[in-house]
């Protein structure tokens, strides 16, 4: 009854990513016309957006608002432009190719060079993960008042969960991580009317690029240097590959025409929940004369000015970015061994083996949000590793062919990574000091 129960869920899985793959041939056939034409390529960039609203983010931004208001806000506006362009070009390998980009690097890099930079995006992923499990089990404490270890458990359950989705078919995957992330979206929505924010003010915080001393800039190079995930432009590639398989050159072209309108979309989102961190700490804290650096302090400053509804949706927001960023780290991963190494493990033996780093970590008494920052820098020597590998092969006409990028894009993608890999250094050195 089992194997039964296992083979029909399977043939269900199968036939409906092969409705959902004739929907998108109907789309590049001409077949398909208007908004519904978008609607099978939307999903993979909302799974690599999870990365830019994770709890390491949360402790960034608050600072930011209380400690300068809406001055650094434009930092956020322009480093979702920047990760559009980066997204975009981890997405548009995997669809040109057929791999995601550790394969390409695999098959392009000798033996040694694959297997450091294995190591390297190991350590990378455990440090988005160590961030992602406390910012969840933070998450608990403060709605519920569970203990930080209890509610690790908890988030260790709950991350098991969400990766039986991906057992279910990406498309299931896809929805549940939408789901997710329009829960943040509503939390922080609630969270800036609460507020009650100068819209003047955010506006020109937006636009206006400017400083308020040494310490802004340190900050400001913190938001920029840690917008980019090393995995999540891991991720992104494998996403695509093998999801809709263009017929001829032509149709690639057209898929990657719609899933950058899935990307801009995406990372809109995600740049509008980062930005509306930084509203509703300023509106809240800086406003009252408070600097805030630590999220259970901001939680229950957010619930006395404001009310306790406020403080709940700030710590619901925590808890859910928490739960979905860990369950696509263990997904990036996955994908790191197969593509560096060709070796895998089960999803759930790895995912029970990651979460081993937290529960030291919360064991030992570290403070959670000492933990969100000091993970950050950790991430910031993986990411010229996967930028830089990225830049090369996404301009090489003999791996892309016609999805080769111009000339333009390739001069814009060698500015960002120098700027994001000497901010990301900087940022490491000055913590270290």
């Amino acid at each position: 009854m089992m194997e039964q129960s296992v083979a029909q869920q399977t043939t269900q899985v199968t036939t409906n990513e092969l409705d959902h793959r004739s929907s998108a041939h109907a789309v590049l056939d001409g077949r398909t016309k208007g908004l519904k034409r978008l609607l099978p390529f939307l999903g993979p960039a909302f799974i690599a957006a999870v990365a830019y609203i994770d709890p390491g983010n949360f402790a960034t931004n608050i600072t930011a608002g209380s400690k300068y208001g809406y001055l650094l806000l434009w930092v956020i506006f322009a480093s979702n432009l920047m990760a559009v362009l980066i997204q975009s070009l981890s997405a548009k390998l995997g669809i040109a190719t057929g791999r995601n980009l550790p394969e390409v690097a695999h098959d392009r890099f000798p033996k040694g060079v694959s297997i450091f930079l294995w190591i390297q995006s190991e350590l990378v992923i455990i440090a988005t993960d160590l961030a992602e499990f406390i910012g969840a089990a933070l998450g608990l404490y403060l709605l519920f008042g569970i203990p930080m270890l209890p509610a690790a458990v908890i988030t260790a359950i709950g991350s098991f969960a969400i990766l039986e989705l991906q057992r279910r078919g990406y498309r299931a995957l896809e929805a549940g991580i939408a789901a997710m992330v329009l829960i943040v979206v509503l939390a922080f929505a609630f969270q800036v009317i609460a507020a009650n924010p100068d819209f003047g003010a955010v506006g020109a915080g937006m636009v206006t690029p400017r400083f308020d001393g040494v310490d802004s800039v340190l900050l400001a190079a913190g938001i920029l240097g840690a917008t980019v995930m090393p995995h999540a432009i891991y991720l992104h590639s494998s996403l695509t590959q093998n999801r809709i398989v263009g017929r001829n050159e032509a149709e690639k072209k057209k898929i990657f025409k719609l899933e950058f309108i899935d990307i801009v979309l995406a990372m809109l989102i995600a740049g509008a929940v980062n930005m509306a961190m930084v509203v509703v700490s300023a509106g809240l804290l800086f406003k009252n004369g408070l600097v805030v650096e630590d999220l259970d302090v901001a939680f229950h400053q957010f619930g006395t000015i404001a009310g306790p509804v406020t403080a709940i949706s700030f710590g619901l927001g925590l808890l859910i970015a928490g739960l979905s960023s860990s369950s696509v780290g263990t997904m990036a991963g996955d994908v790191v061994m197969q593509g560096f190494i060709n070796k895998r493990i089960n999803l759930y033996l790895r995912r029970a083996i990651t979460t081993i780093p937290p529960l030291a970590i919360i064991i030992s008494g570290v403070n959670p949000t000492n933990a969100l920052v000091m993970s950050q820098v950790v991430l910031s020597f993986g990411i010229a590793f996967a930028l830089i590998p990225l830049i090369l092969f996404t301009s090489n006409r003999k791996i892309m062919g016609g999805l080769v990028n111009h000339r333009v894009t390739t001069t814009l993608g060698w500015m960002i990574s120098a700027l994001v890999v000497s901010l990301n250094l900087f940022l490491v050195v000055q913590m270290l000091l």
